[in-house]
């Protein structure tokens, strides 16, 4: 009797346990009991539908055409390039910009395929449906800086230039040497740690341990304040009292699992490539490649982009000081990226 009440126990942890670890299913926008589908969209070649918001000038008078890539948590509408840029410098440039809601976030259907490369190929999609023509601007902030990466390894020739703004490292890149990829991982709060080890070594995992209350999980997902330099806590607080709102629900309102876990389980998985080995896009001079980072950015360590920057001398580094992570917020920092990567004024 004991060895059956044991064993039936046994089953029940293993059936809850197993329970746990499996997130909902997402609520895909247009789906019975869904979100509403308020934005324009483009199928596809897998049959997903990609959101998407049109800034500037129109594309028909453009000069130069860009497509802004989003960061952790946030959607199509925090394409900072075009919210804090004035209006003037964008009619001037003759800039038009897409933003669009990354698969699984705002209003984009959740990909559960998704890799490092697919994005790529989703991004050079989403150009030729819009018509941009052969090459165009790619530009990625955070999360979406790192895609920027994905962009110049997989549709180098599409690009015209591209810019990088603070874009998340993945500490287990081959190329870092692993005492300095070390030092920089073990800075970061404990819960941060954790979820990161999680994502790489064990994915399947990763919904659990960002929903329970057990053991200290990502500060980031929550925006704890130790996450911020004393420059991003100011730009928060004129932000909030702005009204601005970045990291909106909206972002989220498919699922947290195929938005931010699909995020951590890609930025931080194993890649096919070392962006430390990346070839120079642009060898004759056509176009040019812009990393900008805050040297206080307390979530991507300046150290391993210096360390990025001097493996990959093609590219123009702008390193800010007194800056941290949210430095895209200040005003002028957009202006000065898009004379610097358009026209390559200093």
């Amino acid at each position: 009797m004991f060895r059956r009440v044991a064993f039936l126990l046994l089953v029940g942890l293993l059936a809850w346990a197993y329970q746990a670890t499996q997130p909902p299913p997402p609520k895909v926008c247009g789906s019975p009991g869904g979100p509403p589908i308020t934005a324009p969209r483009i199928k596809l070649r897998d049959g997903r539908y990609l959101a998407y918001k049109e800034h500037g000038v129109s594309k028909q008078v453009a000069r130069y055409k860009i497509i802004f890539v989003h960061g952790f948590g946030s959607s199509r509408h925090d394409a900072v390039i075009a919210t804090k840029t004035s209006p003037e410098l964008i009619e001037e440039l003759g800039v038009h910009i897409v933003s669009f809601d990354r698969p699984g976030y705002g209003e984009s259907d959740p990909d559960p395929k998704r890799t490092v490369k697919s994005l790529a190929l989703d991004i050079e999609e989403l150009a030729d449906q819009l018509g941009f023509g052969s090459k165009f601007y790619v530009v990625g902030y955070s999360m979406g800086g790192q895609v920027i990466w994905s962009c110049l390894q997989y549709i180098p020739h599409r690009l015209a230039g591209a810019t990088l703004y603070a874009p998340v490292v993945n500490y287990w890149w081959p190329g870092f040497p692993a005492n300095l990829s070390t030092d920089a991982y073990y800075k970061q709060p404990l819960g941060d740690q954790w979820a990161l080890r999680v994502a790489h070594h064990i994915p399947w995992l990763t919904y659990w341990w960002n929903t329970q209350k057990l053991f200290p999980s990502s500060s980031v997902t929550v925006g704890k304040p130790e996450i911020f330099s004393s420059q991003d806590l100011e730009i928060r607080r004129k932000m909030q009292a702005s009204g601005v709102q970045t990291n909106r629900p909206h972002g989220k309102q498919q699922g947290v699992y195929e938005s931010n876990h699909r995020d951590m389980m890609i930025g931080f998985g194993r890649w096919k490539f070392d962006p430390i080995e990346i070839k120079n896009p642009f060898p004759n001079n056509e176009g040019s490649v812009h990393l900008w980072q805050g040297d206080e950015d307390r979530l991507v360590p300046v150290e391993l982009q210096r360390f990025i920057v001097g493996k990959l001398p093609w590219i123009d580094y702008h390193e800010l000081p007194g800056a941290g992570h949210l430095f895209a917020y200040n005003d002028g920092i957009n202006e000065a990226m898009l004379k610097s990567m358009l026209t390559g004024e200093k």
